[in-house]
């Protein structure tokens, strides 16, 4: 891939379609970019879909952020027209669509629903802020860039946002094998800033509280899960708390009435 007469240029002159670049890039400041626009450029020449897949290796979770990417014919993959033809459908038979990324592709979502308004998007995961790896040292600061995407991507009314599933970072003892489960408690503290600022910014009845499970059952049992949920809204009205808890959810998902 990184030389334009390399094994991709014969595999597209062979026929080949769909290229997939199964990497273990190193993270470095700036390579994000680097890496777009030389697959961008790649995906063109060759007139093919390029899938770069740079979640390999061992140690992924400490220098590797997630940064994969697909191009077709040039353009990113929410860009790309192929997808675009299918995306419109959504809205015609009243669908919506489910999409987890890394905040660093916050912008990407942000722009795909301004293009089709009438299409229900819901952002998965908090919208998946990058808190360890790369960011591991500057938690601060990418709370703030994740806090900055979020804010501008709530100017789009169509789009909701599932509470939930984000990684929480313990320090000091609680790090070691056999350390005690994570309780309700650490959990509704750890997940509080993030639930703050969605429900500030999307109000309840954008945001829904997801259990991911059977995924979170690494971390905790159900029952610690829901706890951390009413801890979390404790405070909210019950309007807020019909919302967070099935409304939203409900309506999105145009689920039977009296599930909400």
């Amino acid at each position: 891939m990184w030389s334009a007469d390399g094994p991709m240029r014969r595999r597209t002159y062979a026929g080949a379609e769909l290229v997939v670049n199964v990497s273990a890039s190193p993270f470095r400041v700036g390579m994000q970019a680097t890496r777009r626009e030389l697959l961008a450029t790649r995906a063109a020449d060759r007139q093919c879909t390029l899938a770069y897949v740079n979640l390999v290796g061992a140690n992924d979770g400490l220098v590797f952020d997630g940064g994969g990417f697909v191009f077709q014919n040039g353009r990113q993959m929410l860009e790309a027209p192929r997808f675009r033809e299918g995306f419109q459908f959504l809205a015609r038979f009243d669908l919506a669509f489910d999409a987890w990324v890394y905040h660093p592709q916050l912008s990407e979502i942000a722009e795909l629903a301004a293009s089709f308004p009438d299409t229900p998007i819901v952002l998965n995961h908090f919208g998946s802020p990058i808190l360890g790896g790369p960011n591991a040292g500057r938690v601060a600061e990418a709370f703030a860039e994740w806090r900055a995407v979020m804010t501008a991507l709530a100017s789009h009314d169509n789009v909701h946002v599932k509470l939930g599933a984000l990684p929480v970072r313990r320090s000091g003892p609680g790090r070691q094998a056999g350390a005690p489960p994570l309780s309700s408690e650490d959990i509704a503290a750890a997940w509080r800033p993030f639930f703050e600022v969605c429900v500030e910014k999307f109000g309840a009845h954008r945001c829904m509280f997801e259990s991911n499970f059977p995924v979170q059952k690494r971390w905790c049992s159900y029952p610690v899960l829901w706890n951390a949920c009413k801890r979390l809204a404790a405070g909210a009205s019950a309007a807020e708390k019909s919302a967070l808890f099935s409304g939203t959810a409900a309506r999105v998902y145009r689920l039977p009435a009296g599930l909400d």
